[in-house]
C-alpha cells in the first residue's frame, strides 16, 4: 500500500526551491554592500546586539531540534532534556569569559585555532585544526540528511532532490558573502523560527489539550519525571558534557565573537542566546515526553510531527516545511563559512603552499569537496548519529587542555600527553555502533566483569573519562 503524504512533491519541491532561492537572493543582494576579506571572515567586527543575538540564536537551533530533544526525552526523561537544554546554550556563558580573553589577547584574530596556533606548537594546532573541521562536517552531514529526511517524510520527495537544492542554494551566497551574508540571513531566520515555533507549539499546546502536561507523563511513563530515575541523571550529563564540548569548539560561534562591534555587546548577545536557547530546546524534549505518553507505538524522533499532524493538515506542512528550510540553512550556512575561514586563516600555517596562493579561494574548493560528500550521505539517508557521538568524543578529549591554556601555561609536550590518554581512554569505553559494548567491556575483558551500571552506561563513561582524565594529568602536572 503507498503511503500517504501530506504534501504532494510538487508542492514540496515548489516550496523548497522558492524559499532556498529567497534567502540565496537577500545573502548575495546584501552582501554586495560590504566586500573585502573583512567582511567575509569576521563581519569587519562591526555587528551590533540584534543581529548578534539572532545569529548565535539560529546557528545554534538547527533541524535537529525536531528530531534529537524529542526522541531523546522518551528514554532520557527530564534529566535528557535539561542536559540536552544546557549542553545546546552553556557555551554562552563560557564564551562570555573565554571570548573575553581572546579578544584581549589577539585583537586581530578570527578562529579559536589561530590563538591555539599562538599558545602551542605548529604540531598540536593541526590536530585541534582537524579535529574542528571534522566536527563541523559531521554537522553538516547531520543538517543536510535532517532536512532531507523531514521533506521526504512529509511529501515523499527524494532525499537527493532537497539535499541539493539546500546546498547549492547555502553555497551560493556563503561562499559570495562569507560572515557578513550568513548573519544577515540569520537575522530573517530567526524571525521565521521564533514565529513558527511558537505557532505549531501553541497549536499542540491546545490541541492536545489536558493531556499537555506532566500529569499525563506521571501518569503514563512515571519513570520519565521520577528524581529516582538513574538513567535520566546519566542522559543528561552524557548531553551536557558532549554537546558543550563540541559547540565550544564551533568556528561559528568564534566568529561571533570576533564579529560583535565591542565586547558589551558580545556579553548582552550570549546572555539573551543562552535565555532563548534553553527554553526551546526543553519544550521540544516536553512534547517527545507527551507525544511518547499519549502513543508509545510512534518513532520517538517524529513525536512532534504526530502530535501536529494528526488531522493531516495541509496548511501546517506548509510551515513544518518552512520550519525545517529556515532551522536547516541558518546552520548550514554557518557551518560552510566557518570552515571555509578555518581554510582561509589557518591553511597558510598548515600548508605553506607558497607567498601567491590564494587561500580563500582554495578554502571554497574545499567546501565544494566536502558539500559533496554531505550531499551523498544525505542522499542516501545514512544515520550519522554513531559518526557525531565519535565526533563528540574527540572534543572532550581536547576541551579541557585546550580551554586550561587560556588561563595557565600549558607546555606542547603535557598538552598532546593529556589529549592523547583522554582518548584513548576514552575511546576504550566507546560502544560498539550496537551499543552492547566497547572494546574494554566486552572485547578486552568480559562484561560480567563489570556491574550493569557500567556495562549499560558506556557512552556516559566514555564522555566522562575523555573529558576528566585530561583535567587529572594537568592537575598532577603542574601541583
Amino acid at each position: 500500500m503507498d503511503k500517504t503524504y501530506f504534501l504532494t512533491q510538487s508542492t514540496s519541491l515548489i516550496l523548497v526551491i522558492v524559499i532556498s532561492l529567497i534567502f540565496a537572493f537577500l545573502g548575495i543582494l546584501h552582501s554586495k554592500k560590504f566586500p573585502g576579506i573583512n567582511n567575509y571572515l569576521t563581519a569587519n567586527r562591526n555587528i551590533g546586539l540584534f543581529s548578534l543575538t539572532t545569529s548565535l540564536v539560529a546557528s545554534a537551533l538547527g533541524a535537529w531540534i525536531l528530531f534529537g530533544p524529542v526522541a531523546a526525552a522518551t528514554w532520557g526523561g527530564v534529566g535528557a532534556i535539561i542536559g540536552y537544554a544546557l549542553g545546546t546554550a552553556f557555551p554562552m556563558i563560557f564564551l562570555i569569559y573565554f571570548g573575553k580573553k581572546i579578544r584581549n589577547e589577539f585583537p586581530k584574530g578570527s578562529s579559536l585555532v589561530e590563538f591555539m596556533r599562538k599558545k602551542f606548537g605548529k604540531s598540536l594546532f593541526k590536530l585541534i585544526l582537524l579535529m574542528t573541521i571534522f566536527y563541523m562536517f559531521i554537522f553538516l552531514c547531520a543538517e543536510v540528511t535532517a532536512v532531507a529526511v523531514l521533506i521526504n517524510y512529509i511529501s515523499g520527495t527524494e532525499l537527493w532532490i532537497t539535499a541539493l537544492i539546500v546546498l547549492v542554494a547555502t553555497l551560493s551566497y556563503t561562499l559570495y558573502g562569507g560572515l557578513r551574508a550568513s548573519i544577515f540571513t540569520d537575522n530573517i531566520q530567526m524571525i521565521v523560527i521564533g514565529v513558527l515555533l511558537f505557532i505549531l507549539i501553541s497549536i499542540i499546546s491546545s490541541s492536545s489539550g489536558d493531556n499537555f502536561s506532566f500529569s499525563l507523563i506521571n501518569e503514563k511513563n512515571p519513570q520519565l519525571v521520577s528524581s529516582n530515575y538513574i538513567p535520566g541523571y546519566t542522559a543528561g550529563l552524557t548531553f551536557f558534557i558532549a554537546v558543550a564540548a563540541t559547540n565550544l569548539f564551533h568556528q561559528g560561534n568564534w566568529q561571533r565573537v570576533y564579529a560583535a562591534k565591542n565586547y558589551q555587546t558580545l556579553k548582552n548577545g550570549l546572555l539573551i542566546s543562552f535565555f532563548i536557547i534553553v527554553p526551546i530546546v526543553f519544550l521540544m524534549g516536553f512534547i517527545g515526553m507527551v507525544s511518547f505518553s499519549i502513543d508509545s507505538s510512534v518513532r520517538p524522533d517524529l513525536g512532534f510531527f504526530n502530535l501536529l499532524l494528526k488531522d493531516q493538515t495541509e496548511i501546517l506542512s506548509f510551515l513544518i516545511v518552512i520550519l525545517g528550510l529556515a532551522l536547516t540553512i541558518s546552520t548550514v550556512d554557518t557551518l560552510v563559512n566557518a570552515i571555509s575561514s578555518l581554510f582561509a586563516v589557518d591553511g597558510k600555517a598548515t600548508f605553506n603552499l607558497g607567498k601567491k596562493t590564494d587561500y580563500l579561494k582554495i578554502s571554497k574548493y574545499f567546501i565544494l569537496i566536502l558539500s559533496i560528500i554531505a550531499f551523498g550521505v544525505a542522499s542516501r539517508g545514512f544515520d550519522i548519529l554513531y559518526l557525531f557521538l565519535l565526533a563528540d568524543l574527540f572534543c572532550c578529549a581536547f576541551v579541557v587542555t585546550v580551554f586550561y591554556s587560556f588561563y595557565n601555561k600549558v607546555d606542547e609536550k603535557t598538552a598532546y600527553v593529556s589529549i592523547i590518554i583522554g582518548l584513548v581512554a576514552g575511546f576504550l569505553m566507546f560502544p560498539f555502533p550496537d551499543f552492547s559494548k566497547s572494546l574494554l567491556v566486552g572485547v578486552f575483558l568480559s562484561k560480567d566483569l563489570f556491574s550493569p551500571f557500567i556495562a549499560q552506561s558506556l557512552l556516559f563513561l566514555s564522555f566522562l573519562i575523555a573529558t576528566f582524565l585530561p583535567a587529572i594529568i594537568l592537575k598532577i602536572k603542574f601541583k
